[in-house]
């Protein structure tokens, strides 16, 4: 189980102007849980599982900040214990996340670096997939991203190339706020469910 801090400061941006084109408490959940993008078959040991049940409360939401920085997410996950299975953890992200507010995933955002940037730890692992011919055009693309919608541009981006999230970037450029605030909250679900995995896996 991974505990740690859960704080990673994003570098200063520098964008180049005209290199990209804009476009236009603790919480208990009794929602049922949702069935799970992520497959079954990640694996989380139930020795690390059966760790996260019993640790004391603190260290299990220290675990769950790591996976997401929303304190909401992370006291609800951890008052939500014992889980009984692998899937039932995972699907209580699912549960947790349908009670989040936009004011909680913009607090969990804003802990993650941008894409593109030159990052340490699980988010370089994450994005592995960035060459650093794609960085330049990334970090315009987040300046005007930015500038749209005033806050970090997220995706999973574990199995995509940086071509890809250049892509997607400038597709969601042309999102309308209320469609993008949609597609950026489901953006963070996915990669809390990775981190999850991987925190009960490890």
């Amino acid at each position: 189980m991974f505990i740690g801090s859960y704080k990673t400061v994003r570098p200063a941006l520098r964008p180049r102007p005209g290199a990209f084109p804009a476009g236009p408490a603790c919480l208990a959940v009794t929602r049922p849980p949702v069935v799970s993008w992520v497959s079954w078959e990640v694996g989380i040991s139930e020795s690390t599982l059966a760790s996260f049940n019993a640790a004391p409360a603190d260290e299990a939401v220290s675990a769950m900040l790591a996976c997401c920085a929303s304190r909401r997410f992370a006291a609800a996950m951890a008052a939500g214990r014992p889980y009984p299975s692998a899937a039932a953890s995972l699907a209580a992200v699912d549960a947790v996340f349908s009670s989040l507010t936009w004011s909680d995933v913009l607090e969990a955002m804003d802990r993650h670096p941008r894409i593109g940037a030159r990052v340490s730890g699980q988010s370089a692992t994450e994005q592995s997939g960035v060459a650093d011919a794609t960085r330049g055009a990334l970090a315009a693309g987040n300046a005007a991203y930015e500038d749209r919608f005033g806050h970090v541009f997220l995706i999973c981006a574990t199995g995509l190339s940086g071509d890809q999230m250049l892509t997607a970037l400038t597709e969601r450029l042309r999102n309308n706020e209320e469609m993008e605030r949609t597609v950026a909250t489901t953006e963070l679900r996915k990669i809390t469910q990775l981190r999850v995995a991987k925190a009960l896996d490890s």
